[in-house]
Order: structure tokens, then sequence, then C-alpha cells
């Protein structure tokens, strides 16, 4: 095989370090973004944090000068001061870089540069505060430490502790819990069956039962004697629970000899009582929701800003900017103009994704201005595509745009990518919103009569009668992501 040259001419896309940035951070959410920029305020010289405080003496200071001078010194939070536009003239930084590189080639490690310090992580005179909750195991066995157990009854009732699941249900049998310690100790049986009923009298109610129905005997044990029907509470649970599950309520007051009234008391009592009894203790840090983008009526139109508070206001640090041409030392120089026009190019991150954000925001306000003024019913089918077309991007920017992005509209918080959903033809030969089509459904199962529920069949003969053609499995599946029961399911005495 002869070795040999040849000469190729091609076109490939490569991303560069800028447009690396953008991307990213258009996909971080408000949260992630406020981290984000702190570590950009932390690692970064040339840029700082920007407060009302700060911004207002600046604004009167500006307002003096263009007074004597009789020009604009706007010192914008997000646009670059005069005197750094001043110093990208007299230096020679590139705005742009080849294609081809990276970071690491034109930044040197600023591993060796002074960061700025977390005053709190380093004073010992304040312990940190979790914000992390407790979770059920956490205060089973706090209620354990606190009872007179002896040496093997509080290893048992560890064990038995360690066996309940998230819903406070015992997810192994006595037997299998006795077998695993059997082999260590000397346990008996009746030894693991006794500490299991001191720990079903642990908080919450119903705790550490082996299945439903003994979950709602605890907690029907626990409740006060003087509870209206308490007795006959119990006795239906306890022999009628099968009926009562599959709501044969005309069979039940028969077999128990008990008039309609009565039988409505005690089916409002077992209602009242936790199907899940440990499901409301967690140690789930709680997730806080940010919104990105404000829209209100004002004057009859429907307006959209930002949210100006969501994230740090930034801004190129005149002090260090000017320090540049000072410095004699050309290895010092160097890394403070790689600061600078990586501050510059952060700060032009920022405002890209913010602008982005406005208009594809904007965008989808005015596709959908049906459901901010009637609600969900009025919800218009709405895919990336559309969007992308309308603001002249392509559909991947727009899911990255709509991930974690938060609305604050008058009818609540919305996610942006709630506002898309896909469609369903009409008889007329329009479209209807999959979104429309559940608020549909969830009014119709709301007005229905609850002891004749509506079937799959009978909601989709009913959209059908509103020009709506959808199957019955359709529905079906429209109910269940609702997490709307059946019409077996949803039967109720009345």
């Amino acid at each position: 095989m002869k070795q040999g040259l040849q000469l190729r001419i091609g076109q490939s896309l490569t991303m560069t370090p800028q447009l690396q940035q953008a991307i990213r951070l258009l996909q971080l959410s408000t949260i992630e973004l406020s981290n984000e920029i702190q570590e950009a305020l932390d690692s970064n010289m040339m840029l700082e944090a920007v407060d009302d405080s700060t911004t207002s003496e600046q604004g009167n200071q500006n307002s003096k000068s263009d007074d004597s001078t009789g020009k604009n010194n706007d010192d914008s939070v997000i646009e670059s001061t005069s005197l750094e536009s001043k110093l990208s003239e007299e230096n020679t930084i590139p705005d742009e870089l080849a294609v081809d590189t990276v970071w690491e080639d034109i930044y040197d490690s600023m591993s060796h540069l002074p960061t700025t310090t977390n005053v709190a992580a380093d004073n010992s005179d304040f312990e940190p505060v979790s914000i992390t909750g407790e979770s059920l195991q956490q205060h089973l066995n706090w209620q354990r430490e606190l009872t007179p157990f002896s040496e093997t009854d509080s290893i048992i009732a560890e064990a038995i502790i360690d066996s309940i699941n998230d819903d406070g249900f015992l997810k192994s049998s006595i037997e299998d819990i006795h077998q695993g310690l059997a082999d260590e100790y000397e346990i008996e049986l009746d030894e693991v069956a006794a500490v299991l009923h001191q720990i079903q009298n642990f908080d919450p109610p119903g705790i550490a039962a082996r299945d439903l129905k003994e979950s709602l005997i605890l907690q029907l044990d626990q409740l006060d004697n003087t509870a209206d029907y308490l007795e006959m509470t119990k006795q239906l649970v306890q022999q009628h629970f099968e009926q009562l599950a599959n709501r044969d309520y005309t069979q039940i007051m028969r077999q128990m000899k008990i008039s309609e009234p009565e039988f409505r008391e005690m089916i409002t009592l077992v209602q009242s009582l936790n199907p899940r009894p440990g499901s409301h203790i967690t140690d789930s840090n709680p997730e806080y929701i940010v919104p990105d983008v404000f829209v209100s009526k004002k004057k009859g139109k429907w307006v959209v800003e930002l949210n100006a508070d969501s994230a740090p206001k930034i801004r190129i640090n005149n002090h260090y900017a000017s320090l540049i041409k000072k410095v004699n030392n050309s290895s010092d120089n160097t890394d403070m103009k790689n600061h600078l026009q990586e501050a510059r190019w952060f700060i032009k991150s920022l405002q890209s994704r913010n602008e982005t954000l406005l208009k594809v925001s904007t965008s989808i306000v005015n596709r959908q201005l049906g459901f901010l003024e009637h609600g969900e019913e009025a919800m218009k089918a709405l895919v990336l595509h559309d969007i992308a077309e309308e603001v002249d991007m392509h559909e991947s920017t727009i899911s990255r745009v709509t991930t974690k992005k938060y609305m604050h509209t008058p009818r609540g918080i919305f996610e942006l990518k709630y506002f898309f959903s896909s469609h369903v033809s009409t008889v007329s030969g329009g479209e209807c919103s999959a979104t429309a089509i559940r608020a549909l459904l969830r009014k119709l199962i709301a007005a229905e009569n609850h002891s004749k529920p509506l079937s799959d069949s009978k909601l989709a003969d009913i959209l059908a009668d509103q020009g709506i053609k959808v199957a019955r499995r359709t529905v079906a599946k429209y109910r269940e992501s609702l997490s709307i029961p059946s019409s077996n399911e949803r039967k109720q005495f009345t």
C-alpha cells in the first residue's frame, strides 16, 4: 500500500467556548443559575455583584455627572461599563476565538489567584444549620430509644423498624425477621410478635401494619372512645373489609342491619384515616420554585416580564479592570486580561439567555391567550416546532429554554413545557389540545352522579357530542394521567 497526501475541503460545525457556555447557561434552572453566577463571582476577580443600595448610589452619582457634563454615563448591570470599554480598545483581547480552541488554550490555571472566601464556613462560632428533614426510620428509632426495652427487645425493635417501608407498612413477615435474628440471638417468635405490637403503638398511628386492613384497625384503636360509631366502624373494617373495598354498600348494610345514615357516618370515619400512615414523614428536602417570568395584565394587555430578582446582578469591577494597564508583570497582566475576557463572555451569555427566555415566553403567551383568559379548557395545541418557527430558533434551543423554567401567571405557576401538548382532531376539522381535553374530563367527572359514575365509553360519547373525536382508550389514558380512578372505583355511597 502506497502512502500519499491528499487535500480535502469540507465544512464541519464546531462549537466555540462562548457557544458552549451560552448553551449550558440556557438550560440551567433559576436556582442552578444563581449557583453558577456565585461560582463565577468567587473565581473571577473582574466580576462583582451589584446590590440595590450600590445601584441607587451609582444612579445618583451618574445623574450628578450628567448634569455637570451633559453626557449620560449609564452604568448598566448587564452591559459593560464605559471604563471597561475603553480598556477593551487599549488592550488587544480578542472578542472571538477560533472554533477549534478550548478554554485551556487561552486561560492558565486560576488556582494561584485569590478567591472570595466564605466567612460563615470559617467561623467556628456558628454551627451549620441542616434543612434535611427526619426520615421515618429516624422518627421511629427516636421513639424506640425512649421506650423501656430490654437489650434483646431493642435489637428486635431495630430490626422491625428497618423492615418498615416509606408508606409505614411492614415489608417483611415476623417469621422472616425472627429467622434473621435467630442465627445470632436466642429469640422466640412470640418475642418478635410482642415487640411488633409495641411498635404498632408508636407515632404515627397505623405504623408497622402488615396490610391496609390492619393499619386501619390500628388507627381506629387509637381514636378517642367517645367518637361516634367507633365500635361499629371497627366491626365494619374487621368483618366486611373486602366488601368495603369493592364498594358493596347495600350488602354491608343488610348484613350489619344498620340504617343508611348510620352507614354514612361510618364511611366518613373510615375516610378520615390515612391509608399510608408513614407517607407524611420524609427526609427529602423541599424543592422551591422560583419563577423566571412574570405574566400580568396591564391596561387590557398581557405583559411578559423577566424576574429581575431571580439571580444575582453582576458587572465588571472597575477597580480591577483599571489595574490592567498599571501592572508591569507580564504574567499577572495576562491573567487579568484573561479574567476580563472571561467576564465579558459570561455577562454576554447571561444577556443572551435572558433575551432568548423573554422571546420564547412572549411567543408562548401570544399563542395561549385563551388559557390566560378562560383557563385550561381554552388551551390550544402547541408543539416546539411552532415556537421555533416563530422566533427563528432550533427546536433543541426551545427545548432547553422551556426545561425547568417557570412562568408566574394569574392562574398559578407553570413550567413552560406545560403549555406544549399534543392535539386531537375535532369534527369540524380543527384541533383540540390534550390539556384542554383533560380539563374537560376533570370537569365532567367532578359533576357526575357519584352513585352512577361515568364510564370511559360514556365520557368519550359526551366529548363526541361536543365535537371532539377521541377513542375510549384515549379517554382512559387521559383519566389515568390525572390520577382519577375508574368508574367502578369512583362509585360512592350517597
